[in-house]
């Protein structure tokens, strides 16, 4: 429907529960080229399980994993979960443990959502040359784990130079709030283009430059 929020992409992966616990246990899943994990939260018991490790890695090279809605498939069992942490080697910065929350339609999580920019062609201030400066590319925001957004839509339209963008205007999806509440603070703003900055730049110069003579001028008439 036009004007609705899209929702944020879920993402499904499969795990294996394992029995074992403590590092040696661990080092037996790496060792199988599994990464061990554990999910935790939502009023159940922690489950220990592992994954394969190039699923997981793929996954994390994709981007956006700890911002992501999970279906983790558990041995049968689908658990609605989000990535909290994960642990990575120090010399190789690959995966070697990952935790997950668990969550129901109604849990409320902070999440960094992107924000998109559209209608570029239809701001004034950009299509005389200004430029679009992003403060914020993201925005953290309290959401339901079942009304994640996939971004935040800014609209350009009827921007000038000098506007700024800031959160409220914005529309963000129902019963979400940004986790900064002491103050209305900027997304964005369309600048000045270079060229024009320099010729207001000589422009003040050359009005002190003839400010200065004018000045000399009469202290020799005095």
């Amino acid at each position: 429907m036009p004007g609705e929020t899209p929702m944020a992409q879920t993402i499904v992966l499969d795990a294996t529960a394992r029995a074992g616990v403590g590092k040696g246990a661990a080092r037996s899943t790496r060792r199988e080229g599994m990464v061990p994990g554990v999910i935790y939260g939502g009023g159940d018991d922690p489950v220990t399980i592992s994954m394969k490790h190039n699923e997981l890695l793929k996954r994390l090279k994709a981007g956006k994993f700890l911002s992501t809605l999970i279906k983790l498939n558990v041995d049968g069992k689908e658990h609605t979960v989000i990535c909290r942490a994960v642990q990575r080697d120090v010399v190789r910065d690959l995966p070697i443990h990952v935790d997950f929350l668990r969550l129901s339609e109604r849990s409320r999580i902070s999440l960094f959502i992107p924000v998109e920019f559209v209608n570029h062609d239809q701001a004034p201030g950009l299509r005389r040359g200004g430029v679009l400066t992003v403060v914020r590319p993201d925005v953290e925001l309290k959401v339901r784990a079942g009304d994640i957004p996939d971004h935040l839509t800014v609209d350009l339209t009827g921007l000038d130079v000098g506007d700024v963008v800031k959160i409220s205007n914005v529309a963000l999806p129902e019963g979400a709030t940004p986790t900064i509440t002491d103050r209305d603070f900027v997304i964005a703003n369309i600048s000045a283009p270079s060229a024009l900055v320099s010729e207001e730049d000589e422009e003040a110069e050359a009005e002190t430059e003839a400010e200065v003579e004018a000045e000399a001028e009469g202290d020799e008439e005095e």
